[in-house]
């Protein structure tokens, strides 16, 4: 294969991969802060309250 075609194909690869990523990580980005919030009020909890 001539190494234009790898160009191409890892361009092709890379547009995929963004897509993908910019789907999953939306919902990804809210599990990861809502895990950080009840971790944070886990935390103030045990160390204020208690």
């Amino acid at each position: 294969m001539h190494p234009f075609a790898y160009y191409i194909f890892a361009l092709i690869v890379l547009i995929v991969a963004f897509l993908v990523l910019k789907k999953v990580a939306s919902c990804l980005i809210k599990s990861v802060v809502m895990i950080a919030l009840v971790v944070l009020l886990a935390f103030l909890y045990f160390t204020y309250i208690r």
